[in-house]
């Protein structure tokens, strides 16, 4: 945080995240490929909550943006936003075989879950 609460780090702070309803069912983990032949690596995506719930939503209870955002308690446009953002990360772990590492995890020692939490 800046010393003067006006000015911002690159001139950039932008609009503080809108509180979402989140109830995802139960924990998350973190998940790592298993493939004997893939070279280990420590590069990780961080999924968050949030991204989670709209993706469940969305693509698992086959609700539009549009009411997805409404359950959430936000904008289509945030909803929107969350979703194309847990679908790239993913993509990317899929993809890179990369770990995909969930904010929050509730194993933190047994899966070395190390992630940061969201700057609010």
């Amino acid at each position: 945080m800046p010393e003067n609460p006006n000015e911002c780090p690159k001139g950039r702070c932008g609009r503080p995240r809108v509180r979402r309803c989140i109830d995802l069912n139960g924990p998350s983990g973190c998940y790592a490929p298993v493939c004997p032949h893939r070279q280990e690596t420590a590069e990780s995506v961080v999924v968050f909550p949030e991204e989670i719930a709209v993706l469940k939503l969305v693509d698992l209870d086959d609700l539009s943006q549009e009411e997805a955002a409404g359950v959430l308690g936000v904008s289509r446009k945030t909803a929107w936003r969350d979703l194309h953002e847990a679908r790239r990360k993913i993509a990317d772990a899929l993809v890179n075989g990369k770990t995909i590492r969930v904010s929050g995890c509730p194993h933190d020692n047994s899966c070395d879950c190390t992630v940061p939490d969201r700057e609010t």
